[in-house]
């Protein structure tokens, strides 16, 4: 297959890489500041998975080199805030028979890719496994806590089509498998990192170590509480019946494999980054705010991750 990555960060590093490895012919598009680093076209894996090295058939800062091309795959690995501007841009390479996979954090990017280019052509992935980008073109995988779920929540893919992509990422050796009900599984994600993202980030700590203290778990069981009332009253269906199920589940089985990992947010505000917060928390509240439900707890955590935001850019 003719692959692009769009978004060489660390979930697009380590799709980029083990696809280039498995035999496809995978290009990457990257911001123009990090085309210098990644000038010879190599990227490296390393981690739970073991130590990978490709090149790709080429990295560049936009599609123009590709317009010739015909693109079969395209991953969407973007950060949230720049997922207008880069659906605006891959359309020049979507053609009739291209599939565009979401593999994003948060809620509203599988809403405006498949607005921008098509229902038809808009996958939706749930990236559950944690990497980190050591430098650029350099990625660690340091926990994977499920498959990639791909799916079709309009329900206008065929769904042995979704299967062979699914197939590919497997056999990649990236865990991957077909979710019929992939909106739902991508709201566990929602609820996961709404809960233990900004919280791990403003206190620099460990999911394990929210988990473990008396004073986070009550911040993070209200966070839970306030999405699954905007959810009822939004008729967001959820896999879980209460968020009381959830929360169980939360600390029982999904804290656990992922005790000692730090969320990605963590990161980008150790480096002065803009965080996703908008499409996590932050989506949480203007999903609320639009019909008239208070989620305060949801809406500090929001405010100050963005004054964490401003406050290191000045």
């Amino acid at each position: 297959m003719n692959i692009v990555v769009f978004g060489l960060g660390a979930v697009g590093t380590v799709f980029a890489t083990f696809l280039k490895k498995s035999g496809h012919k995978v290009y990457g598009i990257t911001k123009d500041k990090y085309l210098n680093d990644l000038k010879s076209s190599e990227l490296r894996v390393k981690g739970i998975w073991k130590d990978h090295k490709v090149k790709l058939d080429g990295i560049f800062s936009s599609v123009s080199p590709l317009k010739e091309e015909k693109i079969d795959l395209i991953i969407l690995s973007v950060k949230s805030y720049d997922t207008q501007s880069a659906v605006k841009s891959l359309k020049d390479i979507v053609s009739e028979k291209t599939k565009v996979i979401v593999a994003q954090n948060g809620y509203g990017n599988y809403e405006v890719v498949s607005e921008e280019i098509g229902k038809e052509h808009t996958l939706l992935a749930r990236v559950i496994f944690g990497s980190k980008i050591i430098k650029p073109g350099f990625a660690e995988v340091t926990v994977n806590a499920d498959d990639v779920r791909i799916g079709d929540p309009s329900k206008t893919i065929p769904e042995e089509e979704i299967i062979k992509i699914a197939c590919i990422i497997k056999n990649a050796g990236i865990p991957a498998s077909y979710d019929p009900d992939v909106y739902k599984t991508l709201w566990d994600k929602i609820l996961y990192n709404c809960a233990l993202n900004p919280l791990g980030a403003l206190l620099g700590c460990s999911y394990g170590n929210l988990a473990e203290n008396e004073n986070t778990r009550n911040i993070m069981n209200r966070i839970i509480d306030e999405i699954f009332e905007v959810a009822k009253a939004r008729n967001i269906e959820l896999n879980y019946k209460s968020s009381k199920e959830y929360i169980h589940h939360f600390y029982e089985n999904l804290i656990p494999p992922t005790k000692d990992h730090y969320p990605s947010m963590y990161y980008d505000i150790k480096s002065g980054k803009k965080t996703e917060i908008d499409s996590l928390n932050g989506a949480i509240v203007k999903l609320a705010e639009e019909i008239g439900i208070y989620v305060p707890v949801n809406r500090t955590i929001t405010e100050m991750v963005r004054f964490k935001e401003r406050g290191l850019k000045r």
